[in-house]
Order: C-alpha cells, then sequence, then structure tokens
C-alpha cells in the first residue's frame, strides 16, 4: 500500500513568513497511521533513534522508502526552490518527549530542509504541540502551531531565524524526522550524536 499522499503535499500552499514551511494534513492515511503504530519500535526514552535500530519487518521503513523516492525530492525541490540533487538525507525516529524537550531553536546549519511527519492519533495534549515561531525567545508568539498527528506533515527550509518549539510535554510522542543535509560528513556527526543521546542497540517491536 502507498503511504504518502503526494497530491496533498502538491496542493498545499508555502507559507514564507517567519520562514518558508508548508503543513499538510493527512499526509499519512489513518489505515497507514494504524500499520505504523501496530509495528513502531517501543521507545520509552527521548532522543533520536538512528534507522539502523529497525527490525526489517517495521511498517515505517515502507514509508521511509516512499520518502527515499525521486517524487517526493521532486516536490519538496520544486515547493521550495532548491536542488536537493545529490544531497545526502538523514532520518531519526521519535517516540518519547522529554519536559525539556521542544525548547526554541532554528536548526543546525547543516541541515537545508526539515521534513517532520507525525505519528500519533487525535493528539489532545497542550504540551507537544510544534510551533512556528517569530522570534527565538517566545513560545507563545507563533504564526502556526501543529497537533503532532494524524499522519501530518510539516516541511520547513532552514534559516538563521528558522525559530520552532512547543510547550513541555512528557510522555509518548511519535515522529519521522528526515533532513537534507548539506554533506555527508555533518549527516554522519548528526547520526553518530544520535546514537549517544538515545543510548540504542536495537529497538524492538511495540507491544
Amino acid at each position: 500500500m502507498a503511504h504518502l499522499n503526494l497530491d496533498k503535499l502538491q496542493a498545499a500552499e508555502v507559507a514564507t513568513k517567519p520562514y518558508q514551511y508548508t503543513v499538510v494534513s493527512g499526509f499519512l492515511s489513518p489505515e497507514s497511521l494504524r500499520a505504523i503504530n501496530e509495528t513502531y519500535p517501543n521507545i520509552e526514552k527521548g532522543g533520536s533513534y538512528p534507522l539502523e535500530s529497525l527490525n526489517e519487518n517495521m511498517t515505517i521503513k515502507e514509508v521511509i522508502d516512499e520518502l527515499d523516492g525521486p517524487e517526493f525530492q521532486k516536490a519538496i525541490e520544486e515547493k521550495f526552490g532548491v536542488d536537493l540533487q545529490d544531497r545526502p538525507k538523514m532520518y531519526s525516529l521519535r517516540g518519547y518527549t522529554r519536559s525539556k524537550d521542544g525548547r526554541i531553536h532554528t536548526d543546525s546549519k547543516d541541515k537545508i530542509i526539515t521534513v517532520l511527519v507525525y505519528l500519533n492519533e487525535n493528539w489532545n495534549q497542550e504540551g507537544g504541540r510544534l510551533r512556528i515561531l517569530n522570534n527565538g525567545h517566545d513560545v507563545d508568539d507563533f504564526v502556526a502551531e501543529v497537533p503532532p498527528d494524524n499522519g501530518t506533515l510539516l516541511v520547513f527550509k532552514r534559516s538563521d531565524n528558522s525559530w520552532h518549539g512547543h510547550h513541555p510535554f512528557e510522555g509518548q510522542r511519535r515522529s519521522l524526522q528526515m533532513n537534507w543535509m548539506t554533506s555527508e560528513g555533518s549527516k554522519g556527526w548528526h547520526r553518530v550524536r544520535h546514537k549517544i543521546s538515545a543510548a540504542v542497540k536495537k529497538l524492538t517491536k511495540a507491544g
């Protein structure tokens, strides 16, 4: 089954203020979301987990295969006016958010595009809703708020003012992150850092 709704992505508008971003609700169908969560790794600690930790039978790997495809890359290139040819990609998974997560930041300069796919169902918490911010010091000064649920896609172009963050939340909060990077070297550094921060060896099937 195809997981990504590329028609919705192509129809979505890209906002330009305070920086370039787009939000696509229902980028993953309810059926895809259920299949993903049935085999999603049981992550009980904070941090980003590298894909090397995944088992072969996890549906999220099918989603990653589609994100790796030329159709998705072409859509992002056209929407954001960037050339991503031969740019390395980095993926990581999250499953648990700590209260310290969500602090305001722009993403590091070695990231070109950030892609977030949210894998939770019907988010009803006040915290954990990512906000597109006007500045780097006030999480309540925002232009958009994105609930991390129901297969929503958020994509933004990294810049010196691509501030984002959310109010504190602690608990299960699942997402897939993908970045196009400036170089393989920066990708390797992030992979090592994620391995250390997550202290992961091998993730097991949920349940």
